[in-house]
Protein backbone atom coordinates (compact mmCIF):
# COMPACT_ATOMS: atom_id res chain seq x y z
CA UNK A 1 0.00 0.00 0.00
CA UNK A 2 1.41 3.39 -1.01
CA UNK A 3 1.57 6.02 1.71
CA UNK A 4 -0.34 9.12 0.73
CA UNK A 5 0.95 12.60 1.51
CA UNK A 6 -1.46 14.99 3.22
CA UNK A 7 -3.32 17.46 1.02
CA UNK A 8 -1.08 20.02 -0.62
CA UNK A 9 -2.01 23.48 0.70
CA UNK A 10 -1.77 26.18 -1.96
CA UNK A 11 -1.63 29.95 -2.09
CA UNK A 12 -2.59 31.58 -5.42
CA UNK A 13 -1.60 35.11 -6.48
CA UNK A 14 -2.80 36.77 -9.65
CA UNK A 15 -3.90 40.36 -10.18
CA UNK A 16 -6.86 39.29 -12.33
CA UNK A 17 -9.65 37.91 -10.10
CA UNK A 18 -11.27 35.90 -12.91
CA UNK A 19 -8.06 34.08 -13.78
CA UNK A 20 -7.33 33.47 -10.11
CA UNK A 21 -10.83 32.04 -9.54
CA UNK A 22 -10.56 29.81 -12.62
CA UNK A 23 -7.19 28.48 -11.48
CA UNK A 24 -8.54 27.83 -7.97
CA UNK A 25 -11.53 25.95 -9.42
CA UNK A 26 -9.32 23.80 -11.66
CA UNK A 27 -6.93 22.93 -8.85
CA UNK A 28 -9.84 22.13 -6.50
CA UNK A 29 -10.75 19.26 -8.84
CA UNK A 30 -7.58 17.47 -7.69
CA UNK A 31 -8.41 15.60 -4.49
CA UNK A 32 -5.00 16.18 -2.92
CA UNK A 33 -4.83 19.95 -3.62
CA UNK A 34 -6.43 22.61 -1.42
CA UNK A 35 -6.34 26.35 -2.02
CA UNK A 36 -5.97 27.96 1.42
CA UNK A 37 -5.36 31.58 0.39
CA UNK A 38 -5.63 33.91 -2.60
CA UNK A 39 -3.91 37.23 -3.18
CA UNK A 40 -3.91 39.95 -5.83
CA UNK A 41 -0.21 40.87 -5.55
CA UNK A 42 3.14 39.40 -4.60
CA UNK A 43 3.45 41.43 -1.37
CA UNK A 44 -0.05 40.31 -0.32
CA UNK A 45 0.91 36.71 -1.14
CA UNK A 46 4.01 36.96 1.04
CA UNK A 47 1.97 38.34 3.95
CA UNK A 48 -0.68 35.62 3.55
CA UNK A 49 1.97 32.92 3.30
CA UNK A 50 3.32 33.86 6.72
CA UNK A 51 -0.18 33.61 8.21
CA UNK A 52 -1.62 30.64 6.30
CA UNK A 53 1.58 28.56 5.86
CA UNK A 54 0.86 27.02 2.45
CA UNK A 55 3.01 24.19 1.15
CA UNK A 56 3.41 25.89 -2.26
CA UNK A 57 2.62 29.34 -3.68
CA UNK A 58 1.58 29.89 -7.30
CA UNK A 59 2.25 33.43 -8.55
CA UNK A 60 1.40 34.97 -11.90
CA UNK A 61 4.59 36.60 -13.16
CA UNK A 62 2.96 39.96 -13.75
CA UNK A 63 1.24 40.11 -10.36
CA UNK A 64 1.63 43.67 -9.06
CA UNK A 65 4.65 43.99 -6.84
CA UNK A 66 6.45 40.86 -8.04
CA UNK A 67 9.45 42.76 -9.41
CA UNK A 68 11.71 43.36 -6.45
CA UNK A 69 9.32 41.83 -3.90
CA UNK A 70 10.47 38.82 -1.92
CA UNK A 71 8.78 35.56 -2.79
CA UNK A 72 6.59 33.88 -0.19
CA UNK A 73 8.51 31.81 2.38
CA UNK A 74 7.52 28.50 0.78
CA UNK A 75 8.32 26.80 -2.53
CA UNK A 76 7.03 29.11 -5.26
CA UNK A 77 5.83 28.33 -8.78
CA UNK A 78 5.77 31.16 -11.30
CA UNK A 79 3.25 30.99 -14.13
CA UNK A 80 3.60 33.38 -17.05
CA UNK A 81 2.31 34.37 -20.45
CA UNK A 82 5.80 35.63 -21.31
CA UNK A 83 8.92 33.67 -22.17
CA UNK A 84 11.61 36.33 -22.00
CA UNK A 85 14.98 35.01 -20.79
CA UNK A 86 15.26 37.86 -18.28
CA UNK A 87 12.00 36.84 -16.59
CA UNK A 88 13.18 33.29 -16.06
CA UNK A 89 16.57 34.48 -14.78
CA UNK A 90 14.93 36.92 -12.30
CA UNK A 91 12.44 34.31 -11.08
CA UNK A 92 15.16 31.75 -10.42
CA UNK A 93 17.40 34.34 -8.76
CA UNK A 94 14.50 35.30 -6.47
CA UNK A 95 14.17 31.66 -5.42
CA UNK A 96 11.32 30.31 -7.54
CA UNK A 97 11.25 26.51 -7.68
CA UNK A 98 9.29 26.27 -10.95
CA UNK A 99 8.59 28.39 -14.01
CA UNK A 100 5.93 27.47 -16.55
CA UNK A 101 3.58 29.04 -19.09
CA UNK A 102 0.01 29.82 -18.14
CA UNK A 103 -1.08 27.64 -21.07
CA UNK A 104 -0.12 24.34 -19.37
CA UNK A 105 -2.94 21.98 -18.52
CA UNK A 106 -4.30 21.67 -15.00
CA UNK A 107 -2.86 18.14 -14.88
CA UNK A 108 0.65 19.39 -15.67
CA UNK A 109 0.36 22.20 -13.13
CA UNK A 110 -0.86 19.76 -10.47
CA UNK A 111 2.08 17.45 -11.25
CA UNK A 112 4.53 20.38 -10.98
CA UNK A 113 3.03 21.44 -7.64
CA UNK A 114 3.48 17.93 -6.27
CA UNK A 115 7.04 17.82 -7.64
CA UNK A 116 7.99 21.18 -6.14
CA UNK A 117 6.67 20.05 -2.77
CA UNK A 118 9.40 17.38 -2.69
CA UNK A 119 12.10 20.03 -3.18
CA UNK A 120 12.63 19.51 -6.91
CA UNK A 121 12.80 22.25 -9.54
CA UNK A 122 10.82 22.40 -12.74
CA UNK A 123 11.33 24.64 -15.77
CA UNK A 124 8.87 24.05 -18.57
CA UNK A 125 10.63 23.72 -21.94
CA UNK A 126 8.25 26.23 -23.56
CA UNK A 127 9.62 28.99 -21.30
CA UNK A 128 13.18 28.48 -22.52
CA UNK A 129 13.12 30.97 -25.38
CA UNK A 130 16.28 31.08 -27.42
CA UNK A 131 18.55 33.78 -26.07
CA UNK A 132 19.83 35.53 -29.15
CA UNK A 133 21.88 38.12 -27.34
CA UNK A 134 25.61 38.52 -27.89
CA UNK A 135 26.01 39.55 -24.26
CA UNK A 136 27.70 37.30 -21.72
CA UNK A 137 25.94 36.04 -18.60
CA UNK A 138 28.02 38.45 -16.49
CA UNK A 139 27.03 41.40 -18.68
CA UNK A 140 23.37 40.40 -18.49
CA UNK A 141 23.58 40.04 -14.70
CA UNK A 142 25.15 43.51 -14.33
CA UNK A 143 22.52 45.02 -16.64
CA UNK A 144 19.75 43.29 -14.69
CA UNK A 145 21.14 44.47 -11.34
CA UNK A 146 21.58 47.99 -12.68
CA UNK A 147 18.06 48.07 -14.10
CA UNK A 148 16.47 46.92 -10.84
CA UNK A 149 18.76 48.96 -8.59
CA UNK A 150 19.68 45.83 -6.67
CA UNK A 151 22.90 45.95 -4.66
CA UNK A 152 25.93 44.13 -5.99
CA UNK A 153 29.09 42.84 -4.37
CA UNK A 154 31.05 43.44 -7.56
CA UNK A 155 33.69 46.16 -7.49
CA UNK A 156 32.56 49.36 -9.26
CA UNK A 157 35.32 48.94 -11.88
CA UNK A 158 33.94 45.49 -12.80
CA UNK A 159 30.42 46.89 -13.12
CA UNK A 160 31.69 49.71 -15.37
CA UNK A 161 33.67 47.23 -17.48
CA UNK A 162 30.60 45.00 -18.05
CA UNK A 163 28.37 48.00 -18.82
CA UNK A 164 30.91 49.40 -21.28
CA UNK A 165 31.37 46.02 -22.94
CA UNK A 166 27.60 45.57 -23.29
CA UNK A 167 27.21 49.07 -24.76
CA UNK A 168 29.98 48.38 -27.26
CA UNK A 169 28.48 45.05 -28.35
CA UNK A 170 25.00 46.56 -28.73
CA UNK A 171 26.24 49.77 -30.37
CA UNK A 172 24.52 51.98 -27.82
CA UNK A 173 25.93 55.39 -26.83
CA UNK A 174 25.57 55.07 -23.03
CA UNK A 175 24.46 52.66 -20.27
CA UNK A 176 20.87 53.94 -20.17
CA UNK A 177 20.42 53.19 -23.87
CA UNK A 178 22.00 49.78 -23.30
CA UNK A 179 19.52 49.05 -20.50
CA UNK A 180 16.59 50.12 -22.67
CA UNK A 181 17.71 47.95 -25.57
CA UNK A 182 18.33 44.89 -23.38
CA UNK A 183 14.93 45.33 -21.72
CA UNK A 184 13.14 45.85 -25.05
CA UNK A 185 14.59 42.57 -26.33
CA UNK A 186 13.59 40.73 -23.15
CA UNK A 187 17.18 39.94 -22.11
CA UNK A 188 16.70 41.54 -18.70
Amino acid sequence: MTERLPALRLLLADDEPGRRAALAALLALEEDLTVVAEADSAPAATTLAVRRRPDVAVLALRSPGLDGAPLPPCPTVIITTHDRPGDLRRALRAGARAFLPRSVSAAVLAHVLRTVRTGARYIHPDTLAPDTTVLTADELDVLDLTATGAPTTLPPATVRRHLTSAATKLGTPHPTATLHRAHRHGWI
